[in-house]
């Protein structure tokens, strides 16, 4: 029998990403436990799919198109949740892309959007969602970063932005706690994600070879970490970086 983190039952949790992959996890997850669940993806049509299916478990959840790139399009999305719900208690910041290259030959254009999405996102998100919390001076935002923070080859533009979310995170903890909001971040190794398919094979053996669980993670590891952290059980972890790698230390 699953345990059921009581104090998550109605709270509102805006997942970004939410569509596919780690996102949806975390959604589905939180849903699970009783939670009322925003999606928001670039795509209407994923995130409708993936709020149908929250549905489904009883509980509420509403689908929102929106970059996290835009400001105009962030302020909708926690409009939106405060017109259903009145209020935002859980923010899991997980929209993310990648746009690899060596570095000698990226493109400004690889560089800008990785950190808008990646980056400036987290942090129009994360200022958003504080704007709300903290008139009930109470809240949880949730980062998710990388093991490619350490850096990693053909990465310059996603470690530089992953690394980012580690620095923002550390700052918010500080700023935010007076406000009862807390604020940590989840840094995911290797997980079987669409993002990660399309990693070539040879590469992806190499990594393999060098983690310690000898497995690759699933986005339900993550997810389970995300309900860990915005549940009562963590009342007391602000500011801090949690790695989920299957003990590798670098990419």
């Amino acid at each position: 029998m699953r345990y059921q983190f009581n104090d998550l039952n109605k709270k509102v949790v805006v997942v970004t990403g939410s569509g596919q992959g780690i996102g949806k996890a975390i959604a589905l997850l939180f849903a699970d436990h009783g939670a009322n669940i925003v999606i928001t993806d670039i795509n209407q049509e994923t995130a409708n799919l993936t709020a149908e299916e929250i549905r489904t478990r009883g509980v509420e959840a509403i689908a929102v198109a929106s970059d996290v790139s835009s400001k105009d399009d962030v302020n909708n999305l926690f409009a939106k949740a405060v017109e259903k719900w009145g209020r935002v208690d859980v923010l899991i910041n997980n929209a993310g892309i990648t746009m690899d290259g060596l570095f000698i030959r990226m493109k400004e254009e690889q560089l800008d959007r990785v950190l808008d999405i990646n980056l400036k996102g987290t942090f129009l998100c994360a200022q958003a969602a504080a704007n709300v919390m903290r008139k009930e001076r109470s809240g949880v935002i949730i980062n998710i970063s990388s093991i490619a923070a350490q850096g990693n080859p053909g990465q310059a533009n996603y470690s530089a932005s992953k690394a980012g979310v580690i620095g923002l995170t550390k700052t918010l903890a500080k700023e935010l706690a007076p406000l009862g909001i807390r604020c940590n971040a989840i840094a995911p190794g290797f997980i079987h994600t669409p993002m990660t398919d399309k990693i070539p094979e040879k590469y992806k053996e190499k990594v393999l070879a060098a983690i310690p669980l000898a497995r690759f993670g699933e986005p339900d590891d993550v997810a389970k970490v995300a309900l860990f952290l915005a549940s009562d059980f963590s009342s007391y972890i602000t500011g801090h970086i949690l790695d989920i790698n299957g003990g590798i230390s670098g990419l």
